[in-house]
């Protein structure tokens, strides 16, 4: 699978880190261990289909990217620097 880095152009899977969903959960409020906190951390949506998420070009420049694609084709359809998405 190739992921087009907006700043290297396509480059191999190998060399980024997936997060997850790009517009994911927030972080539970407070600091001590809760019910909340338990499902941020341990429980994920896993949908099958399109979706976006965040990968980090670990092995590549640095980048954080927003990743437009299909999970159960494996389809890419664009990615964009997360800082212009998030911001």
């Amino acid at each position: 699978m190739q992921i087009p880095c907006p700043l290297c152009g396509d480059r191999d899977l190998r060399e980024f880190t997936v997060r997850g969903h790009a517009l994911g959960a927030a972080r539970p409020e407070g600091e001590v261990w809760s019910d909340a906190w338990d499902d941020f951390i341990h429980n994920r949506d896993n949908p099958a289909g399109r979706t976006e998420e965040l990968w980090y070009h670990s092995g590549g420049c640095g980048a954080w990217l927003v990743v437009d694609r299909d999970t159960t084709t494996h389809e890419v359809f664009g990615t964009r620097l997360a800082r212009e998405v998030l911001e």
